[in-house]
Protein backbone atom coordinates (compact mmCIF):
# COMPACT_ATOMS: atom_id res chain seq x y z
CA UNK A 1 0.00 0.00 0.00
CA UNK A 2 1.49 3.59 -1.04
CA UNK A 3 2.28 6.07 2.34
CA UNK A 4 -0.28 8.14 1.27
CA UNK A 5 -2.75 5.48 0.78
CA UNK A 6 -2.03 4.45 4.40
CA UNK A 7 -2.25 7.51 6.12
CA UNK A 8 -5.63 7.82 4.64
CA UNK A 9 -6.91 4.68 6.06
CA UNK A 10 -5.42 5.76 9.46
CA UNK A 11 -7.56 9.38 9.26
CA UNK A 12 -10.59 7.17 8.30
CA UNK A 13 -9.75 4.75 11.12
CA UNK A 14 -9.83 7.94 13.30
CA UNK A 15 -13.39 9.03 12.42
CA UNK A 16 -15.00 5.33 12.43
CA UNK A 17 -13.43 4.67 15.56
CA UNK A 18 -13.78 7.97 17.43
CA UNK A 19 -15.79 9.35 19.82
CA UNK A 20 -19.80 8.90 19.67
CA UNK A 21 -22.51 10.52 18.59
CA UNK A 22 -23.98 10.12 22.01
CA UNK A 23 -21.13 11.65 23.53
CA UNK A 24 -20.68 14.48 21.17
CA UNK A 25 -24.55 15.35 21.92
CA UNK A 26 -23.69 14.84 25.86
CA UNK A 27 -20.45 16.83 25.52
CA UNK A 28 -22.76 19.57 23.98
CA UNK A 29 -25.98 20.27 25.94
CA UNK A 30 -23.24 19.71 29.47
CA UNK A 31 -25.53 16.31 30.86
CA UNK A 32 -25.19 12.53 30.42
CA UNK A 33 -27.23 11.77 27.32
CA UNK A 34 -28.58 9.13 29.80
CA UNK A 35 -30.30 12.09 31.60
CA UNK A 36 -32.13 13.18 28.70
CA UNK A 37 -33.24 10.05 27.53
CA UNK A 38 -34.51 9.12 31.30
CA UNK A 39 -37.05 12.45 30.48
CA UNK A 40 -38.87 10.76 27.71
CA UNK A 41 -41.59 9.01 28.14
CA UNK A 42 -41.15 5.37 27.64
CA UNK A 43 -43.39 4.51 24.61
CA UNK A 44 -41.29 7.20 22.76
CA UNK A 45 -38.70 4.65 22.27
CA UNK A 46 -40.80 2.37 20.07
CA UNK A 47 -42.50 5.76 18.40
CA UNK A 48 -39.24 6.84 17.63
CA UNK A 49 -38.00 3.34 15.73
CA UNK A 50 -41.40 3.35 13.82
CA UNK A 51 -40.67 6.86 12.68
CA UNK A 52 -37.20 6.65 11.71
CA UNK A 53 -38.05 4.19 9.27
CA UNK A 54 -40.65 5.55 7.69
CA UNK A 55 -38.38 8.26 7.81
CA UNK A 56 -35.77 6.81 5.85
CA UNK A 57 -38.15 5.04 3.82
CA UNK A 58 -39.12 8.90 2.39
CA UNK A 59 -35.59 9.87 2.48
CA UNK A 60 -34.47 6.73 -0.28
CA UNK A 61 -37.39 7.50 -2.80
CA UNK A 62 -36.37 11.54 -3.06
CA UNK A 63 -32.88 12.15 -1.69
CA UNK A 64 -30.85 10.50 -4.44
CA UNK A 65 -32.85 11.54 -7.75
CA UNK A 66 -31.76 14.74 -8.96
CA UNK A 67 -28.08 13.79 -8.27
CA UNK A 68 -25.95 13.31 -11.21
CA UNK A 69 -23.04 10.66 -11.68
CA UNK A 70 -19.94 13.03 -12.36
CA UNK A 71 -17.72 13.56 -9.44
CA UNK A 72 -18.01 16.86 -7.90
CA UNK A 73 -16.66 18.43 -4.34
CA UNK A 74 -19.48 17.82 -1.87
CA UNK A 75 -21.56 20.50 -0.67
CA UNK A 76 -21.25 19.75 3.18
CA UNK A 77 -21.85 23.75 4.56
CA UNK A 78 -25.21 23.68 1.96
CA UNK A 79 -26.48 20.23 3.18
CA UNK A 80 -25.37 21.51 7.10
CA UNK A 81 -27.44 24.74 6.80
CA UNK A 82 -30.38 22.95 5.19
CA UNK A 83 -30.54 20.52 8.21
CA UNK A 84 -29.61 23.38 10.63
CA UNK A 85 -32.74 25.34 9.27
CA UNK A 86 -34.97 21.87 9.46
CA UNK A 87 -33.64 21.09 13.42
CA UNK A 88 -34.55 25.09 13.96
CA UNK A 89 -37.62 24.14 12.88
CA UNK A 90 -38.33 20.88 15.01
CA UNK A 91 -36.65 22.68 18.13
CA UNK A 92 -39.20 25.39 17.72
CA UNK A 93 -41.99 22.71 18.42
CA UNK A 94 -40.90 20.39 20.21
CA UNK A 95 -41.72 16.89 20.41
CA UNK A 96 -44.54 16.78 18.66
CA UNK A 97 -42.69 17.30 15.27
CA UNK A 98 -40.52 14.75 14.80
CA UNK A 99 -42.46 12.87 12.48
CA UNK A 100 -42.63 15.78 10.35
CA UNK A 101 -38.42 17.18 10.72
CA UNK A 102 -37.31 13.78 10.85
CA UNK A 103 -38.22 12.49 7.21
CA UNK A 104 -36.68 15.81 6.29
CA UNK A 105 -33.22 15.98 8.09
CA UNK A 106 -32.89 12.10 7.18
CA UNK A 107 -33.33 13.15 3.27
CA UNK A 108 -31.01 15.89 3.75
CA UNK A 109 -28.46 13.97 5.33
CA UNK A 110 -28.75 10.60 2.64
CA UNK A 111 -28.55 13.24 -0.11
CA UNK A 112 -25.33 14.79 1.63
CA UNK A 113 -23.67 11.53 2.24
CA UNK A 114 -24.55 10.40 -1.57
CA UNK A 115 -22.53 13.36 -2.67
CA UNK A 116 -19.89 12.51 -0.54
CA UNK A 117 -19.99 9.03 -1.87
CA UNK A 118 -20.02 10.42 -5.82
CA UNK A 119 -16.70 12.46 -4.70
CA UNK A 120 -14.81 9.22 -3.28
CA UNK A 121 -15.44 7.96 -7.24
CA UNK A 122 -18.97 6.20 -6.26
CA UNK A 123 -21.09 5.79 -9.06
CA UNK A 124 -24.58 6.76 -7.39
CA UNK A 125 -26.70 5.03 -10.02
CA UNK A 126 -25.58 1.70 -8.88
CA UNK A 127 -27.89 -0.10 -6.30
CA UNK A 128 -24.44 -0.92 -4.29
CA UNK A 129 -23.78 2.81 -4.23
CA UNK A 130 -27.35 3.61 -3.04
CA UNK A 131 -27.32 0.56 -0.24
CA UNK A 132 -23.89 1.75 1.24
CA UNK A 133 -25.13 5.08 1.55
CA UNK A 134 -28.12 4.03 3.52
CA UNK A 135 -25.17 1.62 5.84
CA UNK A 136 -23.94 5.33 6.93
CA UNK A 137 -26.74 5.79 8.97
CA UNK A 138 -25.99 2.78 11.10
CA UNK A 139 -22.73 3.87 11.86
CA UNK A 140 -22.31 6.06 15.26
CA UNK A 141 -18.43 5.57 15.94
CA UNK A 142 -17.18 5.26 19.57
CA UNK A 143 -15.93 1.75 18.78
CA UNK A 144 -12.09 2.10 19.27
CA UNK A 145 -12.17 0.52 22.50
CA UNK A 146 -12.93 -3.22 21.11
CA UNK A 147 -10.45 -5.85 20.97
CA UNK A 148 -12.29 -8.24 19.54
CA UNK A 149 -10.63 -8.76 15.62
CA UNK A 150 -14.07 -7.02 13.84
CA UNK A 151 -13.95 -3.64 15.03
CA UNK A 152 -17.21 -1.52 15.27
CA UNK A 153 -17.23 -0.45 11.55
CA UNK A 154 -16.53 -3.79 9.99
CA UNK A 155 -19.10 -5.34 13.20
CA UNK A 156 -21.67 -3.26 11.54
CA UNK A 157 -20.77 -4.07 7.83
CA UNK A 158 -21.32 -7.48 8.70
CA UNK A 159 -24.59 -7.23 10.58
CA UNK A 160 -25.71 -5.71 7.51
CA UNK A 161 -24.07 -7.73 4.73
CA UNK A 162 -26.61 -10.23 4.22
CA UNK A 163 -29.67 -7.41 3.91
CA UNK A 164 -27.56 -5.04 1.98
CA UNK A 165 -26.95 -8.23 -0.88
CA UNK A 166 -30.32 -9.04 -0.88
CA UNK A 167 -31.81 -5.68 -1.19
CA UNK A 168 -29.07 -5.01 -3.67
CA UNK A 169 -30.48 -8.11 -5.73
CA UNK A 170 -33.72 -7.21 -5.67
CA UNK A 171 -33.21 -3.68 -5.97
CA UNK A 172 -31.39 -4.11 -9.44
CA UNK A 173 -34.47 -6.24 -10.67
CA UNK A 174 -37.26 -3.92 -9.13
CA UNK A 175 -36.22 -1.09 -8.08
CA UNK A 176 -37.17 1.40 -5.14
CA UNK A 177 -41.05 1.16 -5.81
CA UNK A 178 -41.81 -2.18 -3.73
CA UNK A 179 -42.33 -0.95 -0.50
CA UNK A 180 -43.65 -3.88 0.66
CA UNK A 181 -40.41 -6.16 -1.11
CA UNK A 182 -39.56 -8.04 2.43
CA UNK A 183 -35.65 -7.81 1.54
CA UNK A 184 -36.20 -3.84 1.26
CA UNK A 185 -38.00 -4.24 3.95
CA UNK A 186 -34.72 -6.32 6.02
CA UNK A 187 -32.58 -3.63 4.98
CA UNK A 188 -34.62 -0.67 6.66
CA UNK A 189 -35.44 -3.02 9.61
CA UNK A 190 -31.48 -3.51 10.00
CA UNK A 191 -30.61 0.18 9.22
CA UNK A 192 -33.52 2.13 11.50
CA UNK A 193 -33.13 -0.37 14.63
CA UNK A 194 -29.33 1.44 14.40
CA UNK A 195 -30.00 4.76 13.33
CA UNK A 196 -33.50 5.13 15.92
CA UNK A 197 -30.91 5.19 19.17
CA UNK A 198 -28.97 8.15 18.04
CA UNK A 199 -32.46 9.94 16.82
CA UNK A 200 -33.89 9.22 20.33
CA UNK A 201 -30.83 10.77 22.02
CA UNK A 202 -31.40 13.56 19.25
CA UNK A 203 -35.07 14.16 20.69
CA UNK A 204 -33.83 13.80 24.33
CA UNK A 205 -31.50 16.83 24.04
CA UNK A 206 -34.07 18.77 22.07
CA UNK A 207 -36.44 18.19 24.66
CA UNK A 208 -34.16 19.44 27.41
CA UNK A 209 -35.16 22.79 28.86
CA UNK A 210 -33.77 26.19 27.09
CA UNK A 211 -33.09 24.12 23.96
CA UNK A 212 -35.73 25.05 21.65
CA UNK A 213 -35.27 26.70 17.91
CA UNK A 214 -31.63 27.47 18.55
CA UNK A 215 -30.78 24.04 20.11
CA UNK A 216 -32.79 22.17 17.46
CA UNK A 217 -30.17 23.91 14.74
CA UNK A 218 -27.47 23.25 16.72
CA UNK A 219 -28.18 19.55 17.30
CA UNK A 220 -28.95 18.62 14.15
CA UNK A 221 -25.91 20.54 12.68
CA UNK A 222 -24.13 17.89 15.14
CA UNK A 223 -25.90 15.51 13.47
CA UNK A 224 -25.51 16.30 10.19
CA UNK A 225 -21.36 16.55 10.73
CA UNK A 226 -21.28 13.34 12.46
CA UNK A 227 -22.52 11.12 9.38
CA UNK A 228 -21.07 13.45 6.63
CA UNK A 229 -17.89 12.39 8.84
CA UNK A 230 -19.01 9.07 8.91
CA UNK A 231 -19.85 8.68 4.94
CA UNK A 232 -15.99 10.45 3.99
CA UNK A 233 -14.32 7.69 5.99
CA UNK A 234 -16.60 4.75 5.09
CA UNK A 235 -15.99 5.61 1.17
CA UNK A 236 -12.69 6.24 2.02
CA UNK A 237 -12.70 3.20 3.31
CA UNK A 238 -14.72 1.21 -0.19
CA UNK A 239 -12.75 3.72 -2.28
CA UNK A 240 -9.02 1.88 -1.16
CA UNK A 241 -10.73 -1.72 -1.22
CA UNK A 242 -11.41 -1.50 -4.81
CA UNK A 243 -7.78 -0.53 -4.75
CA UNK A 244 -6.00 -2.76 -3.14
CA UNK A 245 -8.99 -5.55 -2.07
CA UNK A 246 -11.25 -5.58 0.74
CA UNK A 247 -9.09 -8.16 2.30
CA UNK A 248 -6.31 -6.45 2.59
CA UNK A 249 -7.99 -2.91 4.03
CA UNK A 250 -9.48 -4.66 6.46
CA UNK A 251 -6.72 -6.20 7.41
CA UNK A 252 -4.18 -3.31 7.88
CA UNK A 253 -7.80 -1.40 9.25
CA UNK A 254 -7.38 -3.66 12.20
CA UNK A 255 -4.12 -3.91 12.66
CA UNK A 256 -4.51 0.14 12.98
CA UNK A 257 -7.33 -0.30 15.67
CA UNK A 258 -5.28 -2.57 17.33
CA UNK A 259 -2.25 -0.56 17.83
CA UNK A 260 -4.26 2.49 19.08
CA UNK A 261 -5.66 0.42 21.53
CA UNK A 262 -2.31 -0.83 22.62
CA UNK A 263 -1.11 2.74 22.97
CA UNK A 264 -3.86 4.16 25.11
CA UNK A 265 -3.38 0.83 27.02
CA UNK A 266 0.45 1.50 27.66
CA UNK A 267 -0.39 5.29 28.21
CA UNK A 268 -2.57 4.71 31.19
CA UNK A 269 -0.20 2.11 32.58
CA UNK A 270 2.39 4.65 32.95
Amino acid sequence: MQQADFVTLVQAVQSLESISLATRMSHFVGVPIEKAMAALPGHWSTITTRMTKAALKKALDGALYSLKSSPRVPSNKMHQFLAGLSGAVGGSFGITALAIELPVSATIMLRSIADIARSEGEDIKDVDTKMACLTVFALSGGGGESESADTSYYAVRSFLSKALSDSANHVAVHGFSKEGAPVLVKLLSAVSSRFSVPVSEKLAVQTLPAIGLIGGASVNLLFISHFQRMAKAHFTVRRLERRYGEELIKQVYTEIVTSNTDNKRKFFEC
